[in-house]
């Protein structure tokens, strides 16, 4: 494990909370830390928050207040550029901290901090269709049949909707004849049967699981299986493509922030844990892919993942070739164009 950022920076939050009312009863004084995160890491981190602050108090650290925003991962970005005070963000996908550390909020060589290129779990995209299954929807292809209605985010707001969006282009790629033209007139179909765009993944959730729209909606792994656990009356099944994409949401310590509040040890101490193996399988517990095999425990199945940087060249390219403004989805997409 990387630990280079903690030990050399260890010492600031107790040196920056000497300021004020004395060294004594600055140190007993219980930190905040607010985590901004995705949207379907709630469950997650409301155990997390619990477990970490044990373990914290333990190290003889008075019990931390822990916090936590969600919401869809590129909206999320945007708020703590635009001043939500974030000691950490644990995002959906590396170019919404990008976006971060271009504005100077955190280092650029962010993804060097922890292990992993500080994605300390991983997920895929499945399918959630309704008992039964019956538009026999079991591939990619079958959602682009006449009559299907797909549920899934927006990508210029949501992180999952973006890798939704690229697992679908990465599978007409690798079809026979395959081509960047033929992979945008997937997704195009693909859009064009979407009724409604939520700004986040657990928009789209409740409007395909508590409202019922849709026939299929795509899907983190965990929120998925989430769906099936929080709805059993729902009548819902997963559904697992052969072919996907894999998923690598990162974690990272916002600079400014930390130092301007003080709170630097505890953030990286906070990040860092993820790592342990209480968190690990923490991750397995909430259907998150753990890095530590051993906490899979043998829940999650093997199926083909594309990568980012081996399909789209990494996240910068793929976010200015497909989501930035004038980008390939504001071409396809029409709203109400169906």
């Amino acid at each position: 494990m990387n630990t280079t950022a903690f030990s050399r920076r260890a010492g600031l939050a107790g040196l920056a909370a000497l300021t004020g009312a004395g060294a004594a009863s600055a140190q007993s004084a219980p930190q905040q830390l607010l985590n901004v995160s995705y949207d379907p890491t709630r469950e997650f981190y409301r155990e997390y928050h619990t477990a970490f602050t044990a373990f914290w108090a333990a190290q003889g650290h008075p019990r931390p207040r822990l916090s936590a925003s969600h919401g869809g991962s590129g909206r999320q970005a945007r708020a703590v550029i635009d001043g939500l005070a974030a000691d950490v963000v644990t995002l959906a996908l590396a170019y919404d901290i990008d976006e971060i550390a271009e504005r100077g909020l955190l280092s650029k060589e962010w993804q060097r901090r922890l292990p992993d290129n500080s994605s300390p779990y991983t997920s895929t995209i499945v399918f959630l269709v309704r008992r039964g299954n019956p538009k026999a929807l079991r591939d990619w292809p079958d959602l682009l049949k006449q009559g299907v209605s797909v549920i899934t985010p927006n990508p210029k707001t949501s992180g999952g909707a973006r890798w939704n969006y690229l697992a679908l282009w990465a599978w007409a790629l690798r079809q026979p004849g395959g081509t960047e033209a033929t992979a945008e007139q997937a997704v195009a179909q693909l859009f064009r049967q979407v009724p409604v765009l939520d700004t986040g993944a657990r928009g789209s959730t409740t409007t395909f699981v508590q409202r019922g729209q849709g026939d299929v909606l795509l899907a983190w792994e965990n929120e998925a299986h989430l769906a099936l656990k929080e709805f059993p009356q729902a009548g819902l099944e997963i559904v697992y493509p052969p072919f996907s994409i894999l998923a690598e949401p990162p974690v990272a310590v916002v600079d400014q922030n930390v130092e301007r509040r003080g709170t630097r040890a505890l953030a990286e101490a906070y990040l860092q844990h993820l790592y342990s193996d209480e968190a690990q399988r923490l991750a397995a517990k909430h259907f998150y892919r753990p890095r530590q095999q051993a906490a899979a425990g043998g829940q999650f199945p093997a199926i083909e993942l594309a990568t980012v940087d081996t399909v789209f060249g990494g996240w910068g390219r793929a976010q200015a070739t497909h989501f930035n403004d004038g980008g390939v989805f504001d071409r396809i997409y029409r709203p109400g164009g169906r």
